[in-house]
């Protein structure tokens, strides 16, 4: 399916990407999402390096959208409300700095829109602590292999999509039910 004229993108990390690349595959306005690694040092990582945690990589997701219909601001409102923002370098029993919580702003407008999302949370004390969440500058997308892609729609049955991804993806159905996809 082609995409729409005009797009964007964001580099969003926030735990085991397996996670997000479900819940951002339901979110309306979403066009393509591909798990990779970003902000490290190693110039092709491979998920084994990254898991080592010396690679200085996180795990994300790179979010094609249609600003006409999900905005910046609103689709980092949905990805504070599937992980857990206050907690550093790690998510559940994931642990490492390969699952931390990090937003890679690709734009000044990104950064504002990021600094003011983050804000307006720590007003709302929506977290029974402070935000921990990394706003770091534009970095290279390395695309992880193939059998992470759309792993959860491929794997439901596998124990971590069972017992980590889908109990998420139930929180964001719930959560945000308006801005589900249309199923066919």
């Amino acid at each position: 399916m082609p995409l729409p004229a005009k797009t964007e993108t964001a580099l969003l990390g926030g735990g085991c990407f397996w996670c997000l690349d479900a819940v951002f595959r339901e979110l309306a306005g979403v066009e393509r999402i591909e798990s990779g690694y970003a902000g490290g040092h190693v110039e092709q990582p491979t998920y084994e390096d990254v898991c080592g945690g010396a690679t200085g990589h996180a795990e994300v997701v790179r979010v094609t959208f249609d600003p006409d219909v999900l905005s910046y601001r609103d689709l980092l409102r949905v990805f504070f409300t599937i992980h857990d923002p206050t907690t550093r370098d790690r998510q559940g029993n994931d642990i490492g700095p390969q699952y931390r919580s990090v937003i890679f702003a690709l734009t000044p407008q990104q950064r504002a829109d990021a600094e003011a999302v983050m804000a307006e949370i720590a007003t709302e004390g929506l977290y029974g602590g402070p935000l921990v969440t990394e706003l770091a500058g534009p970095a290279t997308f390395h695309p992880a292999e193939g059998y992470h892609q759309d792993y959860f729609q491929r794997n439901p049955s596998q124990p971590y999509c069972t017992y980590v991804v889908a109990p998420k993806v139930a929180k964001f159905r719930k959560a945000h039910a308006d801005r589900l996809k249309a199923r066919a």
